[in-house]
Order: C-alpha cells, then structure tokens, then sequence
C-alpha cells in the first residue's frame, strides 16, 4: 500500500508543472501537494523519503505556493486518487535496488552485483543505500584496509550502531586515528563523498561470494558445542599445537553445558527451562558429575522457583546414577535449546570481561 500510494505521487509530480502567473489548475502535481496534505494532516505515515530528491523538492516547493482548496474540490481530488488506487493490481519496489531486494534468492549472485555495477555506473543509484545495509562482516576487511580519511567518511555514513561496532572492532591504533580523521570530514562537498561511495561500492563487489555464512572459528565453535567432552578435547590438543591463536579463538566460540553460569543471566534460566522437557534437565543436572558440571547445574535450580527447584532436586535423587552418554546428550540438548533461543533473540549471551 505504502509502495504504491509513493509511486502515484510520483506519476503525478512527473507531470509538467503550470505556468507562473497563471491560476491554479489542478495539474497531477498540484493533486499529489492535496492528497500528500490531507494524508500528513490526518497522521499517514508517508514514504517520501523513497522519492527521487528532486521529486521532493517539487513537492514541497508546490506545497509551499498553495493555500486554500475548497470541499468540492477536495473531494473530487480524493474520489479521483481513490479510483485509481483501486484500479491499482500489482505494484513493483520501483529502482534496481528495491528489484534486487525482492528477487534476492531467486537469482545469482554474480547477477545481481553485475546489475549494481550497472545501476552505479549509470550514476542514478545512491551507492550508500546498498553498502550501508551491507554485513558488518563485509565492511569491515574494506575499513581496514582504506585510509583513514575513506574510513571516516565511511563511518560517518553508516548508522550509529553500526558504525561504532566496527570501530571498535579495528586495531587500536587505526580506531583512533579514524576517530580523529571523522572530525575532519565537516568540509567534504557530496560529490566527493559520493564518488567515494561509488568505489568502496565497486570494491565490495568484487569480492568473492562466501560458501559460508560464518567464519571458520564459528563453524569449529558451533560443531565442536555438541561434541563428546573426550573428542572435543582432543581437537582443541591437536589445534593447540597446529595453530595456537585459532584454537583460542574456537574456545571463545564454544558455549558448553559449564559455560551456563558465565554466559547466561539467571533471568533468562526460565525461559531454557519452558522449551526443555523436565526430564532432559533432570538427566543432565543427575549427569553432572564434576565440579564445573556441578557449578552448572546448581546455577539452572538457583535461579527457577523453590518449587521447581525443589521438585527437580527429588527426581534426580531418585534417579540415581545416569550413564555418561545420556548425561551428553541431555546437557547438549539444553545447549541446543540455548542456541536457539539466542538466535531468535529471546536471550543474549553475557559477555565475559576479557572480552
């Protein structure tokens, strides 16, 4: 709906505008200033932003020279708008863009960068808009590796959150010189700032698609979550004396049934404990034999209700001793559990200090 009333306004700002002097007829333009003021005045949320500049301009400027339409006319300009929007049976994003947003997935990504090439070439396309709404992940390799005057005004276009997650994700050094070099952009003309654009545009995209969408310490971290103890420990020996920083890093990534207690808030335990079934908590809190297991289990009963606490407590000391393959499996389905939940937002991770 919103698309479609923004693609009317543009058909009708299209339209040659009246000449000076003359009185006001009531051109596609002068009904798009109506509708757009009678929309504004009953509190529409509009998207004028996605209009082409120098239709808003038109607008506004059309807006400002007006200044009284009576009823008659008011309504005739409504019942005409209303007609058309309902004769209205499909409407299209309107640019490459907003194309390529709706057919991502459908078609390849070599085509599709080479359709933005195209668009940035051609010099109507905004390169910002693309590259702003790019992963941090991609952004960052092409931050390091600019100077620091490209860097600020890389930053200073992106949006705050943004921007600050990927300074402090630059070396030290390198963040404060950027940091320093944003105070010096006040004077940079937006030529200079767009042709800027149009290169770290073309830089980005001729980088190679990843087969993966996550690194390699994540995709280690990640397989390594629901990994035997034993063999777990084994692969982080070998990766120790293979390559002692990556193993670090995949210790980081790993998040293991007796990391709970560091990495989880003990406001966040009820919601693991509602999409776990009782039975799986009670064999791994039974299961957990060492001290750090131990540490983890009491931590999941501290922070539930006496009441549950107290009945979970019962069934594991009736049930005795469990097999070390079932105390596994219930504690990586509760890691399971976690992951899910994290990734759909439902809890966040506590970021340990020396991080």
């Amino acid at each position: 709906m919103r698309n479609t009333l923004g693609q009317l306004t543009t058909h009708r700002l299209a339209e040659p505008q009246q000449a000076p002097g003359q009185p006001l007829a009531m051109t596609g333009r002068v009904k798009a200033a109506v509708i757009v003021r009678l929309l504004l005045a009953e509190g529409a949320p509009l998207p004028l932003s996605s209009l082409p500049e120098h239709m808003q301009a038109a607008l506004t400027e059309q807006i400002g020279r007006m200044r009284l339409v009576d009823r008659t006319t008011l309504g005739a300009v409504v019942e005409e708008f209303l007609n058309e929007l309902e004769q209205v049976g499909l409407s299209f994003p309107g640019g490459i863009e907003g194309a390529l947003t709706m057919m991502d997935g459908h078609i390849s990504t070599t085509a599709a960068n080479r359709l933005r090439r195209l668009a940035g070439a051609s010099g109507k396309a905004d390169p910002w808009d693309r590259i702003m709404v790019l992963e941090e992940d991609r952004l960052l390799p092409v931050l390091e590796e600019e100077s620091e005057e490209v860097a600020a005004v890389m930053l200073s276009k992106l949006p705050i959150p943004k921007a600050a997650s990927l300074l402090g994700r630059l070396p030290g050094d390198k963040a404060r010189r950027v940091a320093y070099a944003v105070s010096q952009t006040g004077n940079v003309d937006p030529e200079t700032v767009r042709r800027i654009g149009q290169s770290l545009a073309a830089q980005l995209d001729t980088q190679p698609a990843r087969a993966f969408e996550t690194g390699p310490v994540e995709r280690v971290g990640a397989i390594l979550n629901v990994t035997a103890a034993a063999t777990r420990d084994e692969v982080l020996k070998g990766l120790d004396e293979t390559d002692a920083d990556f193993a670090r890093k995949v210790r980081r990534a790993i998040f293991t049934f007796v990391h709970i207690p560091h990495r989880i808030a003990g406001r966040d335990v009820p919601k693991i404990v509602r999409v776990v079934d009782q039975a799986v908590l009670v064999t791994a809190v039974a299961g957990a034999t060492t001290d750090e297991l131990a540490a983890a289990g009491t931590f999941l009963l501290e922070n539930l209700s006496q009441r549950l606490a107290q009945s979970i407590r019962d069934e594991v000391a009736d049930r005795g001793a469990v097999r070390e393959k079932d105390a596994e499996e219930a504690q990586g389905a509760i890691i399971t559990a976690i992951r899910e939940l994290e990734a759909t937002g439902e809890l966040a991770f506590v970021v340990p200090a020396e991080d």
